[in-house]
């Protein structure tokens, strides 16, 4: 173990919020004189933030934490998984500890057991004043909430990170301009019931800039909208009061985007899953957002092979992506979740169906998001550049979330850089992306 800085390894897995969790963790860590170690080698020990969500995700915690302690052998593990410690120790007993979800505190002390810090001087160890980020410069995940109000049968987050618990508005927006003010330009709004911001608190008002704002969605939007940075939202449910924020979609003050996780489009199976909105409703509000803001981007997730769904049910979800129109849409077999309700529902669906209607489903969306696309051709967009390689710049639009969309491939542009905005007319288009050239 070195006797001078001492030096962290840490391997993040899983969703943008547990990401958030990681760069929370980092912050602290610099901030006590730790530095990060790019490898276990140097490392004087490994922490690893797991996901817990699926058995997938599970296996590739698991494998993780091998890894590691075969690399390195000094581990502590925190995240959803480590909400089982159990679990965890039964397959690798010789981890340090186990803590479970944004456990920022006990993560800390098992650090301070296991390597105390040395003496630091605090301004030469500086952390910029947004903290540790694992997003390139130009964009960060903002978390505004931890946990979720809903029993969901196939989820057991709330098992994991508790019921909700919105940060108070100031909190949120404090962070978000120091941010933009680092180089940000696009916030991208998590947690992981991003409508119910604030009913815990009761929508009470807090202040930012010694001006009041009350702790709910749409005047935290509305205020996020006025910093000079794209705005987009991220997991949110199809409530009534979510209408409030398209009018700010089509005046331009947050982006014409919205991630809404439906999971269905069978009014049975929606009630077997216990899910909050019903697809009918969910039909007539997706409607009427379009016909306000006819830019709104819609993307979202769904289940395929929920127990007890049958051809009709399966169908009804095609019918319904076809009446949705989303642009974007993600799509995974229902696999059973240690601790979750649905494992007691009956009429299990065998795993080839599964898989038959997993690809059916992309395929029937593939074609939508396609036409959907086509019709942006010869359009003209602003554009944030994430990446330049030898083809030429790689950006995103208004409709276009980064790692879970499509991208914008561009023309030779010179001297653009990631960060940049511009302007491009759009030439061409296919299943998941649209190629462009910088307007004269």
């Amino acid at each position: 173990m070195s006797t001078q800085v001492r030096k962290v390894g840490f391997v993040s897995l899983g969703c943008p919020k547990a990401l958030v969790d990681s760069e929370r963790i980092l912050t602290e860590l610099r901030r006590e004189g730790y530095a990060v170690s790019p490898s276990y080698d140097d490392a004087d020990l490994v922490v690893v933030n797991t996901c817990g969500f699926i058995d997938a995700a599970k296996t590739e915690s698991l494998e993780a934490i091998g890894e590691a302690l075969a690399e390195n052998g000094r581990v502590i593990v925190t995240g959803c998984m480590g909400a089982k410690p159990e679990d965890i120790r039964a397959v690798h007993p010789a981890v340090l500890a186990v803590t479970g979800p944004h456990a920022y505190e006990q993560v800390m002390e098992a650090v301070h057991a296991h390597l105390p810090p040395m003496p630091h001087d605090p301004h030469i160890d500086l952390v910029p004043p947004q903290g540790i980020k694992l997003t390139p410069r130009h964009y960060a995940y903002l978390k505004i909430s931890e946990g979720c109000n809903h029993r969901c049968s196939f989820c057991i987050i709330p098992a994991m990170r508790g019921d909700l618990v919105s940060r108070p508005a100031g909190s949120v927006l404090g962070e978000a301009e120091r941010l933009v003010a680092a180089g940000v330009r696009e916030l991208l709004v998590i947690s992981q019931d991003t409508s119910a911001y604030g009913v815990d608190l009761r929508y009470r008002t807090d202040f930012w800039n010694g001006q009041p704002v009350r702790t709910r969605l749409t005047e935290l939007a509305r205020a996020l909208g006025s910093l000079g940075a794209w705005v987009r939202l991220h997991y949110v449910y199809p409530y009534p009061h979510v209408d409030e924020l398209i009018p700010l979609m089509a005046e331009g003050a947050i982006l014409p985007y919205l991630d809404v996780p439906l999971q269905h489009g069978s009014p049975r199976i929606l009630k077997r899953m216990k899910r909050p909105a019903a697809a009918e409703n969910t039909l007539e509000r997706l409607q009427a957002w379009r016909r306000i803001c006819p830019e709104l981007t819609l993307r979202s997730t769904f289940i395929v092979g929920f127990p007890g769904e049958t051809d009709a049910d399966f169908e009804a979800l095609l019918d319904f992506l076809t009446a949705a129109q989303l642009d974007r849409v993600g799509a995974f077999t229902y696999s059973p979740v240690d601790g979750a309700a649905a494992n007691a529902l009956p009429d299990a669906v065998p795993e080839p169906l599964k898989q038959e209607r997993l690809e059916r489903l992309m395929a029937h969306q593939a074609a939508i998001s396609a036409a959907r696309l086509q019709q942006k051709i010869g359009r003209t967009l602003e554009v944030l550049v994430d990446a330049v390689d030898m083809d030429g710049p790689i950006a995103r639009s208004a409709g276009e979330a980064p790692e879970i969309d499509g991208v914008i491939y561009l023309d030779a542009a010179p001297d653009v850089k990631p960060g940049d905005k511009l302007r491009v007319v759009v030439t061409d288009a296919d299943e998941h992306d649209l190629y462009a050239e910088p307007c004269d």
